[in-house]
């Protein structure tokens, strides 16, 4: 049996695309990611390195479980994008850490110390959009797609039919 690795080497090659992408927004376009953000990326930092190993040993038993895990680190993938998208809509109450309103605060100083300890940059505020939809939900995009591909093109997937005549 000739081995193939379409979809370990999809993944891999797509993973790094999506974090050169996200680098290139932080480094080269000046956007600084939040925290939910940076959680966004781990999936796709897990991906390059498990792709990257079934790629290497060329073993079709390992390509066969390496697809249902990759299903299941984008499906994770698409419920954390999923959730960020909905802080930036306010749909969730977002991690206080970088959603936080001041709420609580009973004197001067215990204010300006609350605001102080806040990072500079919220989640629940999208940075920037391309056709109304923020980085976020373009990872929703990217993590579903991705989970889609891994299902599909799982081993042992008839493509047709088999007919009575086969």
């Amino acid at each position: 049996m000739r081995y193939r690795t379409p979809l370990s080497l999809l993944i891999l090659l797509s993973s790094m695309a999506l974090i050169a992408g996200a680098l290139a927004f932080q480094y080269i376009g000046g956007l600084s990611p939040c925290e939910l953000c940076l959680a966004e990326r781990w999936p796709y930092y897990v991906a390059i390195f498990v792709s990257a190993v079934v790629v290497a040993l060329r073993r079709p038993a390992i390509e066969r479980v390496a697809r249902g895990f990759f299903a299941l680190l984008f499906l994770a993938s698409a419920g954390l994008a999923f959730y960020h998208v909905g802080v930036e809509q306010h749909w969730f109450a977002g991690p206080t850490a970088c959603t936080a309103s001041g709420a609580g605060a009973t004197t001067l100083e215990a204010l300006k110390a609350q605001l102080m300890a806040q990072p500079v940059v919220r989640c629940d505020v999208p940075q920037w959009t391309l056709v109304g939809v923020s980085l976020a939900g373009w990872n929703l995009v990217a993590s579903l797609v991705l989970a889609a591909l891994a299902l599909l093109l799982a081993p042992g997937r008839r493509r047709f039919p088999q007919t009575a005549a086969s």
